[in-house]
């Protein structure tokens, strides 16, 4: 339970990685304690979830456009078939306007596939204050590992 107590070694690990890939128990907790911990240690979180980001560096940092849900019939005058297309703000520049080091924790990462784990991974690597804890499914333990190495045995169990 030491791990549970301090997060020590958590934090170590996501400021030298930037980027990790965790495996949480599935009755939960331990994430919550975690993200206190951070909280404890200066930085802001984000709590999102992974389903549905699309292209997640566009989603996440830059102005992008959405169309809403096709709701059956509709009148064809105007983008009737369509819809018209909104602009949606990304969601991390506002989180990092500030000078405090930010936490994006994802849920349900492991419907991200290999090419968006490695635009994730680069994006913390171009902005330093930026961390990211991408959620890869349950275990009977918590443990995470750096989003490189969980990437490399990905692209070499597809060969």
């Amino acid at each position: 339970m030491p791990l549970l107590l301090s997060g020590r070694k958590f934090h170590a690990d996501l400021e030298s990685f930037g980027c990790l890939a965790i495996h949480t128990p599935l009755e939960g907790g331990s994430e919550t304690r975690l993200l206190r911990r951070l909280r404890a240690a200066g930085y802001k979180t984000q709590i999102t979830s992974a389903r549905g980001l699309g292209d997640p560096v566009v989603f996440l940092t830059q102005l992008h456009g959405i169309r809403p849900p096709h709701l059956g019939h509709q009148n064809v005058g105007r983008n009737g078939a369509l819809g018209e297309v909104q602009q949606v703000i990304p969601q991390l520049n506002e989180l990092l306007a500030e000078e405090k080091p930010l936490v994006l924790w994802l849920l349900e990462g492991q419907v991200l596939s290999n090419s968006e784990l490695l635009s994730i991974n680069n994006l913390c690597q171009k902005e330093p204050r930026l961390k990211i804890v991408i959620e890869m499914g349950g275990s009977r333990s918590l443990k995470w590992q750096p989003m490189n190495s969980l990437i490399d045995n990905g692209s070499e169990r597809n060969k």
